[in-house]
């Protein structure tokens, strides 16, 4: 083969692999709303079991997936009178609108967990990204796996405040066992044993913190960390402290931002974990095409 038709079919391999990322990120991203309604609950609560209206909430894994909207909402209330499922961003900590009591939701409440666009359009973005600097190496599919559920910590923590044990804990067990059939495989762009250091390494970094500042650093961010150390360690050392860093940098300019503008003062807790996971994003991003 020339190295024109070899260059050829690399750019056509990389085209698929964005391609499959793009339509990955597409779907997923169409479900996160109503997970991440369903978590976004105060710590002594394990999920929510209904619709704003007080309906159980159905459809396939046990209410997990599904549609818009409640299909009971949906047979009691005429056409005229139904909820709008046009909704930005999923609902808040409390629901989003709830509607005035059992029933029919009224007129222009809207679906807290309806799909949003912004949410399908950075799940679309954050995979393609991750296949554009990862290729055809076997990780990207742990990548494109574990995105979803770090995108659904950062809208549950951006809610509420919490990174809900049953998500942080699973994702790191996932994203350690799932990177070592990958080391297995030929053309791997990184180490297992230094992404389960790394786990350790960052996780035992912000229990640190935790202990020093409790109130200004929750412990589920400590457990978070060990998921996002495994991600980043799986790149090396210096992939490790680029994201863990950049996490902090977009977290503090955040904050800083807020003061300026009068909307928290240096007490005010802020959601952390988003920056957490954007920040793993770049250094996964940067590690990807380091390994190129």
């Amino acid at each position: 083969m020339t190295a024109a038709g070899l260059r050829s079919r690399v750019v056509d391999v990389y085209a698929t692999l964005i391609v499959v990322a793009v339509l990955w990120g597409a779907v997923t991203g169409r479900l996160l709303p109503r997970a991440a309604y369903r978590l976004s609950v105060e710590p002594e609560d394990e999920w929510r079991d209904g619709c704003p209206a007080g309906h159980p909430i159905t459809g396939p894994a046990r209410g997990w997936l599904g549609g818009a909207g409640c299909a009971t909402c949906d047979a009691a209330a005429p056409s005229a009178t139904r909820p709008s499922r046009t909704r930005w961003w999923p609902g808040t900590g409390t629901g989003g609108q709830e509607s005035p009591g059992a029933g029919a939701p009224a007129d222009g409440v809207r679906v807290p967990y309806a799909p949003s666009i912004p949410v399908t359009v950075i799940a679309v973005l954050v995979c393609a990204a991750l296949a554009a600097s990862t290729g055809p190496r076997p990780e990207l599919a742990v990548w494109l796996l574990l995105a979803p559920f770090a995108l659904l910590l950062a809208l549950v923590d951006r809610n509420v405040h919490r990174l809900p044990d049953r998500l942080t804990l699973p994702l790191a067990a996932a994203a350690a066992a799932l990177l070592g059939p990958a080391a297995l495989l030929p053309g791997d762009g990184g180490s297992w044993p230094t992404a389960l250091l790394g786990g350790v390494v960052l996780g035992a970094c912000y229990f640190a913190l935790f202990v020093i500042n409790p109130r200004g650093m929750g412990f589920g961010d400590v457990k978070l960390a060990l998921s996002l150390g495994v991600a980043l360690g799986w790149y090396g050392w210096p992939v490790l402290f680029t994201g863990a860093f950049a996490g902090f940098l977009l977290g503090s300019l955040y904050g800083l931002g807020l003061m300026l503008l009068r909307r928290a003062s240096r007490k005010s807790a802020i959601p952390f974990g988003p920056f957490m996971i954007l920040g793993a994003l770049l250094g996964i991003v940067l590690g990807g095409l380091a390994a190129a």
